[in-house]
């Protein structure tokens, strides 16, 4: 079967440029290009569909066609020219959302593929439009939904129009609306995703969460190719630097790896760490960072919203006189950090992730892979994950509790380690991940009608001033 991605944001190259760095480079990709390769293992002929830049500061995007090394005739990356020719944010790129439709239907002409698999609110849009204009089906995976980001930035009566001026919600929240009406199906990450953030008061009459015809749960996987407990040719040159960095400290080490993000809640682990001398006495704390050898002069070499919370972190680190108990790692690549995972796995200590919400959770998974047992949020898809005493699971806005989890796993290192990594073994493969998308698709192929969709006059503005109006 021919299977088209839609991922208008963000772009695909052989070398992950940017990848996990910049926040239209995000987890997104990661499942994308994934989810592709284990369909195209599979024996499927897989395009992903994105945007073209020609564009000085972005060099690696500027071809028409790409292609990953050993998937050359059976995964391409298609760069669709849209939106001029500029590097554009994520936020930026409604409007010009048709064009891509017009130039994905002139690329490909009469040969269209056989089905599509949208990804994030402009994906999703973008499969709305190739469904009007040439009956292609479509598959919608909003990974992230704007109505719990617009709820999390707080937005109400009096700062609407500065948050609408930037992020774009109402055009944000139109396409989801259109997404999931129109979508053969919606696939989530986990049962919470479906009940809860579909469930949104934003999203009511275009989706309703308790339809099991419409919602299909598949898990995110982990590269097993690269974290696993077996080592690489990259292992002992990440030992060797870590111990430099480090001082060649043996304790266990609280392992810390995410992109500098509010959300993600560096800072609550920071104050855990801070104010328990357990676990001071019982272990150091480590932050991985990339592109940045040494935070205390390099901080400016971030973009200002991550510089921020660099700096909030450093602050607190100095207030505590924990420089020599909190160490900062610059890991380039999977590679180097999967190789850490190992390497800290052996001397007995834990993961963490503390976002304030986890949509899913994949950064914890990817740890246990390794050997590493992790200690998530409560909030979101590790309370699924790790159900059932697989894991600690914590309340991300009390220091407390993130102690209390950190010190339970690293007391029982060895039982979360094992287990941890059994679980991600059996349940949490790509593999396992594309065959279940492939029983959607095939389905959603079979189901496929050349009906015209007609998009109607959705004034999601007006939707969400009521909204805020309410609450």
């Amino acid at each position: 079967m021919h299977i088209v991605f839609l991922n208008p944001q963000g772009n695909f190259d052989q070398n992950d440029s940017h990848m996990t760095e910049h926040p239209d480079f995000g987890g997104q990709l990661i499942y994308v290009k994934e989810v592709s390769m284990a369909l195209a293992d599979m024996g499927h002929t897989v395009d992903i569909v994105t945007r073209r830049i020609q564009d000085p500061k972005w060099p690696q995007f500027d071809k028409d066609i790409d292609s990953y090394k050993g998937y050359e005739d059976i995964l391409r990356i298609v760069r669709i020219p849209f939106g001029g020719n500029t590097f554009l944010r994520k936020e930026l790129l409604w409007e010009h959302l048709d064009e891509f439709a017009d130039g994905i239907l002139n690329f490909y002409g009469s040969a269209l593929p056989d089905f599509a698999t949208a990804h994030y609110g402009d994906g999703g849009l973008s499969g709305v439009l190739l469904k009007k204009k040439s009956g292609l089906g479509f598959t919608f995976t909003g990974h992230s939904l704007g109505a719990q980001k617009l709820d999390k930035l707080g937005m109400n009566k009096a700062n609407y129009e500065e948050l609408e001026t930037y992020y774009f919600f109402s055009k944000r929240i139109m396409a989801e609306r259109l997404s999931m009406q129109y979508a053969f199906n919606i696939i989530t990450s986990t049962r919470q995703e479906r009940y809860e953030q579909y469930a949104h008061p934003l999203y009511k009459w275009a989706v309703d969460p308790s339809d099991d015809e419409k919602f299909t749960v598949i898990p995110p996987g982990v590269n097993s190719r690269i974290f696993s407990t077996q080592e690489s040719p990259v292992d002992n040159n990440v030992r060797a630097y870590i111990s430099k960095v480090t001082g060649g400290q043996i304790k266990p080490f609280i392992i810390v790896s995410s992109r500098l993000e509010e959300k993600k809640n560096h800072k609550g682990v920071v104050e855990a760490f801070a104010l328990s001398q357990s676990l001071q006495k019982k272990a150091c704390l480590g932050l991985v960072l990339r592109g940045i050898d040494n935070p205390y002069h390099e901080a400016g070499k971030l973009p200002e919203q991550e510089q921020q919370i660099l700096n909030d972190l450093l602050d607190e680190v100095r207030r505590h006189n924990l420089t020599d108990k909190v160490f900062f790692l610059n890991l380039k690549s999977q590679q180097e950090i999967a190789a850490a995972y190992r390497y800290f796995a052996g001397l007995g200590s834990v993961f963490t992730l503390t976002s304030f919400y986890e949509p899913f959770g994949l950064a914890p998974i990817e740890a246990a892979a390794c050997g590493l047992p992790a200690v998530a949020t409560k909030n979101g898809g590790p309370s699924e994950i790790f159900a059932d005493g697989k894991g600690e699971l914590v309340d991300p806005f009390d220091h407390k509790d993130i102690a209390r989890g950190l010190l339970n796993s690293l007391e029982a290192h060895s039982r979360y380690a094992r287990e941890q990594e059994a679980l991600v073994r059996k349940n949490y493969t790509w593999r396992k991940t594309a065959e279940a998308y492939f029983s959607v698709i095939e389905a959603g192929a079979q189901a496929m009608r050349d009906d015209a969709v007609a998009i109607g006059s959705l004034n999601a503005s007006e939707q969400i001033r009521a909204y805020l109006a309410l609450h």
